[in-house]
C-alpha cells in the first residue's frame, strides 16, 4: 500500500493483517479519487477540505486526502491495534497538524456535539457491519456535513443497501469485491 498521488506520492502506508480491518487497495482508492476530482455529478474540490474518516483503520484513505491538500482530517477508530498503525503512518508523513485521532465508538464519537462541518464523509465498514446504516442517519440528523458534500461508502460488491431516504445514490462504481457508493444526503 501507499499513497498515490500528492505531496506524499510513493509513501508507503503500514497496514495490519487482521480479520477486523481490511486495507483499501490501492486500485481502488486511485479509482475513488478520480471519480471525486472528475465526475461531473460531484462538486467537491480536495483541496482545503474537512474530511471525516469513520472506520479509518490504518488511515489509507485519510492520509490520501492530506496528500492532495485536504486541510483537515478527522481518523475515528476504536481498534486499539489499527490505531497504533494509524498513528505511526500520520507520524510517517508529519502531518500531525492536518490529523485529528478519535479513539472511540463511532457511535459515541457522532452522538456528542460535533461543531465542524464535513465536505467528505468517508464510510469504510467492515463488509459484515450493517450497524452503518444507524450512522448514516445520525449524520444526517446531526447535519455535520457542509451544503456542498459527498459521501462515500466502501461496501462489498453484492451487498444490498437501503438509506431510508437519507441519502441519494449518486453513482456506484464496483472494484472486484468493492463496492463504492457515492452520495449525498437529502437536505
Amino acid at each position: 500500500m501507499r499513497i498515490i498521488s500528492g505531496k506524499f506520492k510513493g509513501k508507503p502506508v503500514s497496514f495490519l493483517k487482521s480479520k477486523i480491518t481490511r486495507p483499501l487497495k490501492d486500485t481502488v482508492k486511485e479509482n475513488i479519487f478520480n471519480v471525486i476530482s472528475h465526475s461531473n455529478l460531484i462538486d467537491i474540490n480536495l483541496n482545503n477540505a474537512n474530511v471525516l474518516d469513520i472506520y479509518s483503520g490504518v488511515g489509507s484513505f485519510g492520509l490520501e486526502c492530506i496528500s492532495r491538500g485536504s486541510a483537515k482530517i478527522t481518523f475515528v477508530e476504536k481498534d486499539k491495534d489499527a490505531l497504533e498503525v494509524l498513528k505511526k503512518n500520520i507520524t510517517s508523513i508529519s502531518s500531525l497538524d492536518n490529523a485529528n485521532i478519535i479513539a472511540e465508538d463511532i457511535f459515541e464519537f457522532i452522538s456528542k456535539k460535533i461543531t465542524l462541518k464535513f465536505d467528505i464523509i468517508f464510510l469504510d465498514p467492515p463488509f459484515m457491519d450493517f450497524k452503518f446504516h444507524e450512522i448514516i442517519k445520525l449524520i444526517h440528523s446531526k447535519k455535520i456535513y457542509k451544503k456542498q458534500h459527498i459521501i462515500i461508502i466502501h461496501r462489498e460488491t453484492n451487498t444490498k443497501e437501503n438509506f431510508d431516504d437519507n441519502l441519494n445514490t449518486i453513482v456506484i462504481k464496483k472494484y472486484g469485491r468493492s463496492k463504492i457508493i457515492f452520495g449525498k444526503f437529502l437536505l
